[in-house]
């Protein structure tokens, strides 16, 4: 018997409320490559001050998903819609609202810090004052400082992640998609990141994608498991929990990540 297409999550998908306070609604999206399918039928939207961990285990399809809702890739089937524009009729209108940061994301190796992120709000359309002052925002809110002037390629491998993630950072978008953002950092590196997220999330819609369970309980307002390029398991990171044996996250996200059972 065919599976009946899910519908979206329950707690928000209705049709109204989607084209009224998503800032991110995805319908449907699959992805094949070849005979390979990546991703199977996944339905997700994120309104404005919402954080949505993006959790699964490796090669479950999330950054594949990712790329689609950023429009780095293109959906064998779906829909998207990016603050209820269709994105893959406006694409650049839609690209401008969201900060992206991918996993392992492309810096100039040549460039400095600055002179980096320069380029990208110059490449971004953005007027100098406002450049100069989101460039000193960014700058500082990643303690940047130390190392502005140094060629990237010299970086840390923390640093070079901060830089990735001031670049998606620096326009102000209402949406950040961020593929394991915390990767490369130290402890104390992490939770600066983890507290400007929630500073930021409170007028932003944000999907993180990562491998730490602790992130999710610390900065996500809810989580969403996929396993075998499908949805399994989709709630408040308090209410995932409780549906284990123990009433932990990391017991329910084995239990069903694991099996790909849906929960």
């Amino acid at each position: 018997m065919a599976r009946a297409k899910p519908t979206l999550a329950a707690h928000i998908y209705n049709k109204s409320i989607l084209t009224v306070s998503m800032l991110v609604s995805a319908e449907h999206l699959t992805k094949r490559f070849g005979d390979f399918l990546a991703v199977d039928d996944i339905s997700l939207a994120v309104g404005r001050g919402e954080v949505l961990g993006f959790l699964g285990p490796n090669g479950a399809g999330k950054s594949t998903t990712m790329r689609m809702i950023t429009g780095y890739l293109e959906a064998t089937a779906g829909e998207i819609r990016i603050d209820g524009i269709r994105l893959e009729e406006k694409p650049i209108e839609a690209r401008r609202r969201i900060g992206y940061l991918p996993e392992g994301a492309p810096l100039y190796p040549d460039m400095t810090p600055r002179q980096f992120l320069r380029f990208i709000g110059q490449a971004r359309g953005m007027e100098p004052a406002r450049l100069r002052e989101r460039l000193d925002y960014v700058s500082e809110a990643l303690h940047l400082a130390p190392v502005t002037h140094q060629p990237i390629d010299t970086l840390s491998k923390g640093f070079k992640r901060r830089v990735g993630l001031a670049q998606a950072l620096l326009h102000d978008p209402d949406i950040l998609i961020l593929d394991e953002p915390t990767d490369g950092l130290d402890p104390l590196q992490k939770h600066e990141v983890r507290e400007l997220i929630q500073v930021m999330a409170k007028d932003k819609a944000i999907i993180i994608s990562t491998h730490i369970l602790e992130e999710v309980d610390a900065v996500c307002t809810r989580a969403v498991i996929i396993a075998r390029g499908r949805v399994v398991a989709d709630g408040t990171p308090a209410s995932l929990a409780a549906r284990s044996k123990h009433g932990s996250l990391d017991e329910l996200f084995r239990e069903v990540a694991g099996a790909g059972g849906e929960v």
